[in-house]
C-alpha cells in the first residue's frame, strides 16, 4: 500500500465553512439528488411502467401479458439499472481520470436528465408495441451507467476541495443524496397523486414526475457550468502526472488492485447491507411480510428518514475527530448484534395477530426436499414448478413460518395444525391453504391489529410511534455507515486515479451486495420457512466486512491525500478554491 503522509495537526483547525466550499458542496449534492431522484422514480412506478410499456397487443387486440408479467418485465428493467453501474463507475471513473472531474459528472447529470425525461414522453406499447418496452430499457441501463460515474465524481470533486482535517464532514452531504433523492420522488408521487386523481394518473399523470426531471436537470447543469475544475486535477494536468491508462493503473497493478479489493470486501459490502436493510428491507419487510398498507409502510419510512437523516452530517464530522473505521465498522457490528431483535420487535407492534400466529401455530411442508429449489430470482423472469416450491413460494408470500419434514417420494403437501393435509399440485391450493392457515389461526385480510396510518401526521399513537422509533434506530446505523464512506474511501487512492478506484468497489458493493439483498433475503425466508432469516444475508456481510476492515483496511482519517501526487505538492493546501 502507497505510503501516505499524516496531516500536520495546525491543519485541522476547525473554521467556518467559506462561500466558495458551500457553492462547491452545493453543486455537488444538489446534482447528485436529482440524479437519485430520476433513478428512484422507476422503481417507485414499478406497476405503471409494466402497464404502459411491457403490455403489447396481439394478433386480435388483446394484451399478450398478465399483469403479474408485466410487472416481472418492469422490475427487470429496473434491476438492469444496478448491474451496470460498476460498468458506468469504470467508463465515466476513467474518464474522470483522464478528462477531469466536473466535465465527467457534467456529462452523467445530462445523460440521467435527458434519458428520465424521455420516459416522461416516450409512446407505449399500446402506440408502437414491443419498441416500447427495448427503448425503455435502453434508457434504464443509461441511468444506470449515469448513475455509477455520478458518485464518484461529485464526492471526489468535495474532497479534493475539503480542507484537512474536515473531508469526513464535507463529502457527508454527499452522502445524504440517496435518501434526499429517495424523499423527493416518493413526495412528488404523492402530490401528483392527489393533484390529478387515481384514474388521470394510472392513465397520464404517471408521466407528470418524469418530466418535471427537466426543471431539475437544468437547474444542476446551471449550477455546474459556474464550477471550476478540481484545483488537484489541474495541478496534475498541468505538471503531466496524470495517469493515462487509470483502469489497468487501478485494477492491473496489484498494489492498487489490492486496496480496491480490501475496500470493498472491508469496508463497502458491509456499509451496502445495512443501507439497503435499513432503508429498502425494511420497506419490503413491512409491506410484503408483515401486510402493513402501502400508505402507512411510505409514511412510517419517510417519518424515519426524516428524523434519522442528520446522522449523515454528523458521522461524517465525528469520522474527522475519531477515524472513519470506528464508526462505519461500528455500525455494521451493532446492526448485526440489533437486527433480529428490532425486527420481531417492528413484527409484534406493526402486526401483533401474524407475530402471535408465528410463534403458536405449526405448519409444516412434507415434501421429498430433493425437489425444493432455492427461490434466488433477482430479475422475477425465473418460474418455479415443482410441488414444494409452490408450496414453499405461497407460505413465504402469506409470510406463514413453517418448517420441511423430508419424505422422499412424497407429493409435496402442506400440514395445518390440525394434521390435515393440503396437496401443493391441487388445482384449488391456494384457496383451500387461506381457509386452513384462517382456521388455524392466520390472521384473514379483515385484519384489525396492524398498524393504519389514516394521515401522514397520525403518529401520536402507541403503534407508528414505536414503529418510527425502530425504523429510526435503523436509519441511524445506515449514516453511521453511509456518512463517512465517501471520505474513507476518497482517502486509499492516490489522485491520479481516485475516481476510477473508488467508483468500482463503491457500485458493486451497492450494486449487486446492496441491489440483491432483498430477492436474496426472500429466498431465504422461502427456503427455511422463517420469515426473519433473510437477515442473516446483511447479518453475516456486515459481520465480514468487520474482520476484514479491522485487519486489513487501514485507518485515513489523518493522510494528506495529495502527498503521492509528487514532491512540488505542498502539505498545507489552501483550504477551497475559486468556483
Amino acid at each position: 500500500m502507497a505510503s501516505q503522509t499524516a496531516i500536520p495537526k495546525s491543519d485541522t483547525e476547525v473554521r467556518p465553512m467559506t462561500r466558495e466550499e458551500r457553492k462547491v458542496i452545493t453543486a455537488s449534492s444538489l446534482g447528485t439528488v436529482f440524479e437519485w431522484y430520476d433513478f428512484y422514480l422507476f422503481g417507485s412506478l414499478a406497476a405503471v411502467i409494466g402497464a404502459n410499456f411491457f403490455n403489447p397487443l396481439d394478433a386480435n387486440g388483446q394484451p399478450m401479458f398478465n399483469e403479474a408479467t408485466r410487472n416481472i418485465f418492469a422490475l427487470l428493467a429496473f434491476a438492469a439499472g444496478f448491474l451496470v453501474r460498476p460498468f458506468g463507475a469504470l467508463v465515466f471513473g476513467r474518464l474522470g481520470d483522464l478528462v477531469g472531474r466536473k466535465y465527467t459528472f457534467l456529462v452523467t447529470i445530462l445523460i440521467m436528465g435527458a434519458s428520465t425525461f424521455v420516459v416522461g414522453i416516450l409512446p407505449t406499447s399500446a402506440d408502437i408495441g414491443i419498441a416500447a418496452a427495448v427503448i425503455l430499457i435502453i434508457l434504464r441501463m443509461l441511468q444506470g451507467l449515469a448513475l455509477g460515474g455520478e458518485y464518484g465524481g461529485a464526492a471526489t470533486y468535495v474532497a479534493e476541495h475539503a480542507p484537512h482535517g474536515r473531508r469526513g464532514f464535507y463529502t457527508s452531504f454527499i452522502q445524504i443524496t440517496a435518501t434526499a433523492g429517495l424523499f423527493l420522488s416518493l413526495l412528488v408521487i404523492l402530490f401528483t397523486q392527489l393533484a390529478v386523481g387515481p384514474d388521470n394518473f394510472r392513465a397520464w399523470g404517471w408521466r407528470i414526475p418524469f418530466l418535471v426531471s427537466i426543471v431539475l436537470l437544468g437547474i444542476s447543469v446551471w449550477i455546474r457550468m459556474q464550477m471550476e475544475e478540481s484545483p488537484a486535477f489541474k495541478k496534475m494536468k498541468a505538471e503531466g502526472t496524470h495517469s493515462k491508462a487509470p483502469i489497468s493503473e487501478a485494477f492491473g497493478q496489484w498494489k492498487n488492485a489490492k486496496i480496491a479489493i480490501f475496500a470493498l470486501l472491508g469496508l463497502v459490502a458491509g456499509q451496502a447491507v445495512v443501507w439497503y436493510t435499513g432503508q429498502f428491507y425494511a420497506l419490503f419487510f413491512l409491506g410484503n411480510v408483515l401486510k402493513v398498507d402501502p400508505f402507512t409502510t411510505n409514511m412510517l419510512i419517510a417519518w424515519s428518514l426524516l428524523l434519522g437523516s442528520g446522522g449523515f452530517v454528523f458521522f461524517g464530522w465525528l469520522s474527522d475527530r475519531i477515524g472513519r473505521k470506528p464508526i462505519i465498522l461500528g455500525g455494521c457490528l451493532l446492526a448485526a448484534l440489533t437486527y433480529f431483535p428490532l425486527f420481531k420487535l417492528m413484527s409484534a407492534e406493526a402486526n401483533p395477530a401474524l407475530h402471535k400466529a408465528h410463534s403458536e401455530i405449526s405448519v409444516q411442508v412434507v415434501t421429498d426436499k430433493s425437489t425444493c429449489s432455492f427461490q434466488f430470482n433477482p430479475t422475477g423472469t425465473a418460474r418455479f414448478t415443482q410441488p414444494c416450491d409452490i408450496a414453499k413460494a405461497a407460505l413465504a408470500r402469506a409470510s406463514v413460518n413453517y418448517s420441511v419434514v423430508d419424505r422422499p417420494g412424497a407429493t409435496a403437501a402442506v400440514v395445518i395444525q390440525n394434521g390435515t393435509p393440503i396437496p401443493a399440485d391441487s388445482r384449488t391450493f391456494a384457496a383451500d391453504l387461506g381457509r386452513a392457515l384462517t382456521a388455524a389461526g392466520y390472521p384473514s385480510a379483515q385484519n384489525t391489529s396492524v398498524v393504519k396510518m389514516a394521515t401522514p401526521v397520525d403518529i401520536f399513537r402507541e403503534q407508528p410511534a414505536v414503529l418510527i422509533g425502530i425504523l429510526t434506530v435503523l436509519v441511524i446505523y445506515v449514516t453511521m455507515v453511509y456518512g463517512p464512506i465517501a471520505a474513507a474511501l476518497v482517502e486509499l487512492f492516490p489522485t491520479r486515479i481516485r475516481y476510477t478506484s473508488m467508483s468500482l468497489p463503491y457500485h458493486i458493493g451497492n450494486g449487486w451486495f446492496g441491489g440483491l439483498l432483498p430477492a436474496t433475503s426472500f429466498a431465504m425466508i422461502a427456503q427455511t420457512g422463517d420469515v426473519y432469516f433473510g437477515l442473516w444475508y446483511p447479518i453475516c456481510i456486515a459481520l465480514a466486512t468487520v474482520v476484514i476492515g479491522l485487519f486489513f483496511v487501514p485507518e485515513t482519517k489523518d493522510r494528506d491525500i495529495f502527498a503521492a501526487d509528487g514532491p512540488e505538492t505542498p502539505q498545507a493546501r489552501p483550504a477551497s478554491a475559486s468556483v
